[in-house]
């Protein structure tokens, strides 16, 4: 199954709805894996992340509930700007990834965290193309880098995992390079936390942020960091 390309709440309210009835074990198959043996140095000044594990109304919800991260926001990675839209993305032959671009502060978390908590919580690395309930390449497992040094930290986890056996099955997780990254529409913002209800989200993604405060309680934040605070509800 996979997300409607029509992109209206309404649309995608019932698609949640349909998707609900599916079995989905994304979430629930979360597990606390060891820390990278390599990690980014420290750095000054806020960094950013950019990375693609299924829908991006989870992937942000998770980070937005990361202390560390100043900001999180759902787009498209890995095609062009004249595709990087929900419609064409949702027909999966643009290159785009639904990704989360993490603007984080590396004195309070670094890159390496947010890669453990990525593959911890986030998402299964080890499903090709798809997630859950939602199958396509714009559902991928990817990491896109803005540094040698990210790529270094990348590959050298999944290698550390991979060595280690954690998922019984390989990661196909990508890992290249960042071209560009767009932002997606003001809809898909903030998502997790303005439809908590939805029964999408209430099956696929809020066990995410409850795996977070469960696994990583030392990362994890009560009150999110949301993109449009102001239309945030209690």
């Amino acid at each position: 199954m996979r997300r409607p390309a029509l992109l209206t709440l309404l649309a995608a309210t019932a698609a949640a709805t349909l998707a609900f009835a599916m079995p989905s074990q994304a979430a629930e198959d979360a597990v606390m894996l060891p820390a990278p043996a390599v990690d980014a140095a420290p750095a000054s000044g806020i960094q950013t992340a950019v990375v693609a594990g299924g829908c991006f109304w989870g992937v942000q919800g998770v980070f937005q509930h990361t202390a560390g991260v100043v900001n999180a926001v759902s787009g498209y990675a890995g095609g062009t700007k004249a595709t990087a839209d929900y419609q064409t993305v949702s027909g999966g032959r643009t290159g785009h990834a639904e990704s989360v671009e993490i603007k984080y502060d590396p004195k309070k978390i670094s890159y390496g965290k947010i890669l453990q908590i990525y593959f911890s919580v986030v998402h299964d690395p080890t499903q090709l193309n798809r997630q859950g309930p939602d199958v396509g390449t714009q559902y991928r497992s990817a990491i896109f880098t803005t540094s040698d040094e990210q790529k270094k930290v990348a590959d050298a986890y999944i290698a550390q995992l991979n060595g280690a056996k954690v998922f019984g099955k390989p990661i196909v997780t990508k890992v290249g390079a960042l071209e560009a990254f767009y932002p997606a529409e003001a809809y898909h913002q903030d998502y997790l936390t303005l439809h908590p209800n939805q029964p999408y989200i209430a099956y696929n993604d809020l066990p995410k942020v409850e795996n977070l405060k469960k696994l990583f309680a030392d990362n994890y934040i009560e009150k999110p960091t949301l993109v449009n605070a102001s239309k945030a509800t209690n």
